[in-house]
């Protein structure tokens, strides 16, 4: 097993400043390790590295760090089956699918290695024959990224590759549920030659160090995926230091079965895409909106296909969903179900803990779900398919909009003027049509209203770590 440590100037901390934090494994509730606790010192030292790594870094031309960011790509393959190994085991996801968040991660240092040669600046035609407009792209600054412990290596890399790419400096903190995955990346990056003080990796108590980094004079763009309720006092205190921000928030997806759907297609997909790390996805599909004609035989369908998933630890290949990632997403999936069938809610699959050890809940699926129940309107996070009847694409868009988060929505219809009206009307920053499959390197991910400020991905991505820097200049003869 790793033994991860802090990272600052390239140098490897096994001590933190506040003692240490014990890294516990979801599936068996036995401690892993014991962390290094970080707090407001480390966050100083790690701030001020990033101004002097921000000088080295960013005068790098980006041909250069594309270089870079390949080779650590190229590492990050070559590590794949042990780093797949230590994600499971700190999170629980099942081996396939942290190899794959992996491997994908590894894809989005490339595209990211790529897109940096393309931060295109313009000219600008001058209102005077004798002088030239030109608009050049820099680096934002040294940048702050917090990142959540359900996509431990897929998030970083989101907020990690555009940034270097661009030319900025990263103090990377990790959830402290998470942190070998992105000691990883870190190691990755650094062994492929990126100067040391341009990334540091510290993690230990949450409000010390985002409250120091948010003020650190040096940090000048803060990068945040969390709750809204996290979103937005560091939005508030990054405000007050006129910093910018990227928020990627809550969700609760809705998806529209429209009275044409095909279920032979939408039920396994659904159950698939539901259920994917145990539920615990910001893009997951979660409220279940069926017009009245399909309801019923979408209800069993699921409960079917709900009942055939294996669950277990992640380390055993014939698993296909772990356990829940931490004590409290266990405690608030308990709670959420429960308050669902207090309420009249109907289980037609799942709907309690699996055995007496790790945090494993049963892929659940609750039908005749009401807006009473606080699993409409509070996200789960977790394995609860909440399906709702609805009369017609009227009240299933009602509903869909019903809350003000709107990260990720999903419709399923063959209709034309369906889907156009659904995509007219729907509040989201992103909207699946047929599929569930949602995150790339290539395009944007982000939400609207409390679903966050900005998008990750594309080339939206890495524009939110550049700064437009006009010149203008008098042609003299």
């Amino acid at each position: 097993m790793t033994q991860p440590t802090l990272i600052l100037n390239g140098e490897a901390r096994s001590t933190g400043s506040l003692g240490t934090l014990p890294l516990i494994d979801p599936a068996t509730e036995m401690e892993i390790c014991l962390l290094p606790k970080a707090g407001r010192a480390e966050a100083e030292e790690a701030a001020r590295l990033a101004a002097e790594g921000f000088a080295e870094w960013s005068v790098v031309s980006p041909f250069e760090r594309g270089k870079i960011l390949r080779a650590a790509a190229a590492i990050m393959r070559d590590q794949a089956d042990e780093a797949a190994a230590d994600m499971t085991r700190e999170q629980g996801k099942p081996l396939v699918q942290a190899r794959g968040e992996w491997m994908g991660s590894a894809d989005c240092l490339d595209w990211f290695a790529e897109e940096g040669r393309r931060t295109y600046g313009r000219l600008i035609p001058s209102r005077s024959p004798d002088m030239t407009w030109a608009v050049h792209q820099r680096p934002v600054g040294p940048v702050a990224a917090f990142t959540p412990w359900n996509f431990p290596a897929w998030t970083p890399i989101q907020k990690i590759a555009p940034a270097l790419a661009a030319g900025c400096s990263v103090v990377f903190k990790p959830a402290e549920e998470t942190p070998i995955t992105g000691w990883r990346i870190v190691r990755a990056l650094l062994d492929a030659g990126l100067p040391p003080k341009a990334l540091a990796l510290l993690w230990g108590d949450p409000a010390e160090i985002s409250d120091t980094l948010v003020k650190a004079a040096e940090i000048r763009k803060i990068s945040l995926t969390g709750s809204t309720r996290v979103g937005r006092l560091l939005g508030a205190a990054a405000g007050q230091e006129l910093k910018k921000v990227t928020m990627e928030l809550g969700g609760h997806a809705p998806v529209i079965v429209a009275r044409d759907a095909d279920l032979s297609k939408v039920v396994p997909l659904a159950a698939e895409w539901k259920f994917r790390n145990a539920g615990q996805v910001c893009v997951s599909p979660t409220r279940f909106l069926v017009e009245a004609p399909l309801y019923d035989d979408f209800v069993s369908g699921m409960a079917s296909a709900a009942e055939k998933i294996t669950v277990g630890n992640g380390t055993d290949p014939a698993t296909t969903m772990g356990p829940l990632a931490t004590a409290t997403q266990f405690a608030k999936i308990q709670e959420l179900a429960g308050d669902a069938i207090d309420k009249g809610a109907r289980v037609v699959a799942g709907g309690g803990r699996i055995g007496n050890r790790g945090w494993f809940f049963a892929p659940t699926v609750l039908a005749d779900m009401t807006t009473e129940m606080r699993a409409m309107t509070e996200e789960p996070f977790g394995p609860l398919a909440l399906v709702t009847k609805v009369d017609d694409l009227d009240a299933a868009l009602a509903e869909a909009n019903r809350i003000p988060v709107g990260l990720a929505s999903y419709a399923f219809t063959g209709d034309s003027g369906t889907r156009h009206r659904i995509a007219s009307t729907i509040k989201a920053g992103m909207l699946g049509i047929n599929h569930f499959a949602m995150a790339m390197p290539e395009t944007p991910f982000g939400g609207v209203l409390d679903s966050g400020l900005g998008s990750e991905g594309g080339i939206e991505g890495i524009h939110a770590y550049l700064t437009p820097f006009l010149v203008t200049a008098l042609n003299q003869s």
